[in-house]
């Protein structure tokens, strides 16, 4: 089994940068507003394994898009509002996901003469079949949610945004290769929604979540094939937070 970690730099560093010039002036006098929250939702949209490559050929070979079974979502946040900027806050969030690979008709493309890892060139071609279903598990961690709200009212619409570190592991259905492979990379968070203040410290929310990486699960001798495949989910979750 092998994790890789590989980290956008230039994403990053936009995004806390961005963060960073919201907060560097001084809040004197002034307390913060910190929430906890709980959560739990679903996969709404584009709940599929996309662009994906086999990386044990080479040149790369295709594989039709992988679908995804719909599944519950359940986290957690924390954060913050700045008293004196009530419309801007940071937040961090973590959620868990089990939306495996469902078993479909799978079309794989290979170019002739590409190299596959251990074997040596091969004629190549595209054939299409039905594969087995996998385990499929994500665990999605955001450090920082840069938080926009509009303050004044009961019901408070927001906007949220930051990377992420999708943690994402695939085992095998199928008893006779006990394959275990997992990808863990840097990507982004982006959501939206609103929350409605029953009481100075008791709200509700729902907000609609994209998140978006590009996961690259190396090849192993147990029959895991390497592939690189994107990951853009449209995720629903509802929720209660406490604000202190």
């Amino acid at each position: 089994m092998r994790q890789n970690i590989r980290l956008d730099s230039g994403l990053v560093g936009g995004i806390l940068l961005g963060m960073l010039i919201c907060v560097a002036p001084d809040v004197p006098n002034a307390s913060a507003e910190p929430y906890i929250g709980g959560q739990v939702g679903t996969g709404i949209a584009n709940m599929k394994l996309s662009s994906v490559e086999l990386t044990d050929f080479n040149p790369p070979g295709s594989m039709s898009d992988r679908s995804l079974a719909t599944t519950a979502l359940l986290g957690f946040k924390l954060g913050y509002y700045f008293p004196e900027r009530k419309w801007f806050g940071v937040e961090t969030e973590a959620y868990y996901m089990t939306p495996h690979i469902q078993q479909q008709s799978t079309t794989i493309a290979v170019q002739s003469n590409a190299v596959l890892k251990g074997v040596g060139p091969v004629p190549g071609g595209t054939t299409t079949s039905v594969l087995s279903g996998d385990h499929f598990r994500v665990m999605t961690w955001v450090p920082v949610n840069a938080m926009f709200r509009y303050y004044k009212t009961r019901l408070q619409p927001y906007v949220g945004i930051g990377p992420g570190v999708f943690m994402g592991s695939v085992s095998s259905s199928n008893p006779q290769f006990p394959s275990s492979q997992t990808s863990t990379r840097l990507g982004l968070n982006a959501k939206g929604g609103a929350e409605y203040f029953f009481t100075r410290q008791v709200t509700a929310f729902a907000e609609v979540k994209w998140n978006y990486t590009r996961f690259d699960f190396s090849g192993n001798p147990n029959g895991g094939f390497g592939f690189r495949s994107t990951y853009s989910p449209l995720l629903m979750a509802v929720g209660v937070s406490y604000h202190f």
